[in-house]
């Protein structure tokens, strides 16, 4: 099946400094391919990899779940460790919680993470239904493209497997358990307008993390995919000034080719 356009993995050769970052569910590369080419820009590796089951059409992720989701950005952050002298990890919505459960499971492997309107939980009715619901329904309405500015469109599917949700569900769970284990220096940015994850996510990812070095953000001007929206560039240059900060004699000149 092929990859949808715009929705292609990145990755870019840079110095020895690594970022990996981690799109959230339904959605694609698109999403953070501009946060990426910024960090490339500067000198950074960067790697965005485009998760199973995603990019291509939403009845692709009916056989996929958070093993599979996981899987891949657990390997792509082994490359970046064998490549990089230090490495962060950012991650948008289902992205950050695939960012903390790497930062449980690597702990010093891991310099640092970025967290943009972090999924924590799936609230509602709905997702107490899933584990009988899904057998009956395989999709509802998609949740992509949730950005308050004009013109900005995110690559993403139209519907939401219920398949994938269910697996989704119970990832959110694993990932809560772990988070007294999140110790590394982390920015987490939110979206008081966020239609997709409730601002309650933030707060209880941050009250329950060990990390003692913590900036909160608020994006005031955007909403869920606050990476494509007005306020994309005080994401990327938070990122950078952490990267900056816990890094400050790395060399991030490397090659300014690639992609």
């Amino acid at each position: 099946m092929p990859v949808l356009p715009g929705a292609e993995p990145y990755r870019h050769e840079g110095g020895d400094i690594g970022v990996l970052l981690c799109h959230g569910f339904t959605g694609s590369p698109q999403s953070l391919r501009p946060w990426a080419e910024y960090l490339a820009e500067r000198g950074l590796t960067v790697s965005l990899p485009l998760l199973p089951g995603h990019g291509t059409r939403w009845q692709d992720m009916q056989i996929t779940g958070w093993q599979d989701w996981y899987a891949e950005v657990d390997r792509a952050l082994r490359e970046l460790t064998e490549r990089c002298s230090r490495v962060f990890v950012f991650g948008l919505s289902m992205g950050g919680a695939l960012t903390l459960r790497l930062a449980a499971k690597h702990g010093d492997a891991i310099s640092g993470l970025v967290l943009v309107n972090p999924l924590n939980k799936l609230h509602g009715v709905a997702p107490h239904l899933l584990p009988v619901l899904r057998h009956f329904v395989r999709s509802t309405p998609g949740i992509a493209s949730d950005i308050a500015k004009e013109d900005a469109v995110e690559v993403g599917y139209e519907r939401v497997p219920l398949q994938a949700a269910y697996s989704l569900r119970n990832f959110t769970r694993l990932v809560d358990g772990d988070l007294p284990q999140v110790t590394q220096p982390l920015v987490l940015l939110h979206s008081p307008q966020d239609h997709v994850v409730r601002p309650a996510d933030s707060a209880r990812i941050l009250s329950r993390i060990s990390s003692t070095d913590v900036t909160e953000v608020l994006l005031e001007q955007s909403h869920h995919v606050a990476t494509l929206d007005h306020d994309a560039e005080r994401i990327f240059e938070e990122s950078y000034a952490l990267i900056g900060r816990l890094a400050p004699h790395a060399d991030l000149k490397g090659s300014m080719t690639g992609g």
